[in-house]
């Protein structure tokens, strides 16, 4: 029985390990149940060595392709469409039994036809388009049923390869090899698709005037709120980008009301108007503040984060004050007087200090101070800064940023002491840029020249040499404009501190 095989084409399983062995079969040993294929392909690849022999242990499956010796159970030889008849044997070699007929044959090359690895095709060679076979067959017969195969030409992989459709094949002519291509990879789809659509035609048949005329009309009838024209009535509205489409209501620019008005108006950068208000009105309105929980050591508290955070900005923010740059701390030089300003600038250069900046205070000796600067000199204290009651001792060169807190709102006979002379004679000469807090209205020119002036909760109206007015916010509640009569709404936004321009 092991002799009836010799010969005949045959493809090994031995699973993903070792793969597929396909081969002419050249013995078969039933005692050592082995079986040896002469002219091997290992994965459809001609293996280099001329016979391998297989052991019964390693075989999964095994597939007769084509029996050459005329045995029991033989065909006659390949079917029409030139792929060879498979059979499956279930067995291990030497048992003599043949399985049914396997669905799924794998293509080797025949003995008749021998081919290398160059010689095999690839799928891009075999596959032609459904309208390329039917121009290279135009006789051919067209009222055969085309089939769907899951096994296409996208699927097949590259050690595959379909029967050649040019020239004669086992004696197969060109046109059956073409209607059995038709009938396995055939899409079924009519000829019909060789007509381009019209786009043109189908688009004039639809009359847009009509429609919206027609939709104008069922708008009227039911009273409709919004009204639709042609596109050529439309207007196309255009919009900034700094604009609101959803625009609600307009804008009120105008959101806080004084009954005395200061002479001046300012407008924030998102274009709120902010009008100036008198010192008589301010001081009622600081007086208010302290009346209802707002105590003055809160408001110096407050008003020394927001100067200083102005100054850390103008000395350069995080561009300057960096770990990297330590070699390089920017000098601030605070002038203050002997009154609530003074003490605003010493809670200020208590801050300055605790982000690193150097900072040289000048205080003139006094006998008597107010509680508040006393308080604030003994924090500032505790920052190890420098602090000079006389001119002299400050510094020689110029300096990053004075700030200037010498100016009082109730005594304007400061101006005529001497060391404020010596002191503002001291800043002018300097040519450092000057930042004034809190400074008072005068009609005279101030004595230290601005570059900045930052005035608290509402500006007052104050003259060109104050420099550039900022505003910062103190933490006065709404209900404190109330009660001296002011309408008020916030103009801050997300900030504290907002520059004003002249309206």
């Amino acid at each position: 029985m092991a002799t009836d095989w010799l010969g005949s084409l045959v493809s090994i399983n031995c699973g993903e390990a070792l793969g597929v062995y396909q081969g002419e079969v050249s013995s078969v040993d039933q005692s050592s149940q082995t079986i040896s294929l002469r002219q091997p392909f290992h994965n459809g690849v001609r293996c280099p060595v001329p016979e391998v022999t297989f052991s019964a242990m390693d075989i999964k499956e095994l597939k007769i392709l084509d029996i050459r010796n005329g045995g029991s159970g033989s065909v006659g030889g390949p079917s029409q469409g030139g792929m060879a008849n498979s059979y499956s044997t279930g067995h291990k070699p030497g048992g003599g039994g043949r399985g049914p007929v396997s669905s799924n044959p794998v293509a080797v090359p025949l003995k008749a036809e021998p081919r290398s690895l160059e010689g095999l095709t690839s799928p891009q060679q075999c596959s032609k388009s459904y309208g390329e076979r039917h121009l290279e067959a135009p006789g051919q017969m067209k009222g055969f049923r085309r089939r769907h195969n899951s096994w296409s030409s996208s699927s097949r992989g590259p050690n595959q390869s379909t029967p050649k459709k040019n020239g004669l094949k086992n004696g197969i002519g060109a046109g059956q090899m073409k209607i059995k291509d038709d009938e396995c990879f055939g899409d079924g789809m009519d000829e019909g698709l060789d007509t381009d659509f019209d786009f043109e035609g189908n688009l004039a048949l639809f009359d847009k005037a009509a429609v919206f005329s027609q939709i104008d009309t069922s708008e009227r009838r039911g009273n409709g709120t919004r009204s639709r024209g042609t596109p050529s009535d439309r207007t196309p509205s255009r919009y900034r980008h700094d604009e609101n489409i959803l625009e609600a209501k307009p804008v009120v620019y105008r959101q806080i009301s004084v009954p005395q008005s200061g002479g001046k108006e300012y407008c924030t950068d998102s274009g709120l108007v902010v009008p100036s208000v008198s010192y008589e009105l301010h001081r009622r309105l600081l007086f208010m503040a302290e009346r209802l929980g707002l105590s003055l050591e809160r408001r110096l508290e407050m008003t020394g984060v927001c100067a200083s955070q102005m100054a850390l900005t103008l000395l350069g923010g995080p561009n300057r004050l960096t770990p990297k740059n330590v070699h390089q701390r920017p000098t601030v030089v605070l002038l203050c007087g002997p009154h609530v300003q003074g003490a605003q600038g010493v809670s200020c250069g208590r801050h300055l200090a605790n982000h690193e900046v150097e900072v040289v205070l000048f205080l003139p000796n006094f006998v008597k101070m107010l509680e508040s600067i006393t308080n604030e000199l003994a924090l500032f204290g505790k920052t190890g800064s420098k602090q000079v009651s006389s001119v002299k001792d400050l510094p020689d060169g110029p300096v990053d940023l004075v700030i200037n807190c010498l100016d009082c709102h109730e005594n304007a006979f400061l101006r005529d002491q001497p060391w404020y002379r010596v002191a503002a004679d001291w800043a002018n000469q300097n040519r450092a840029p000057v930042l004034s807090i809190d400074p008072p209205v005068s009609g005279q020119e101030q004595a230290v020249e601005a570059k900045w002036s930052l005035s608290l909760g509402l500006p007052l109206p104050l003259a060109e040499s104050a420099g550039r007015i900022y505003l910062c916010d103190i933490g006065l509640p709404r209900q404190v404009f109330q009660e001296v009569g002011i309408t008020y709404h916030s103009p801050f936004g997300c900030k504290f501190v907002i520059p004003l321009h002249p309206a």
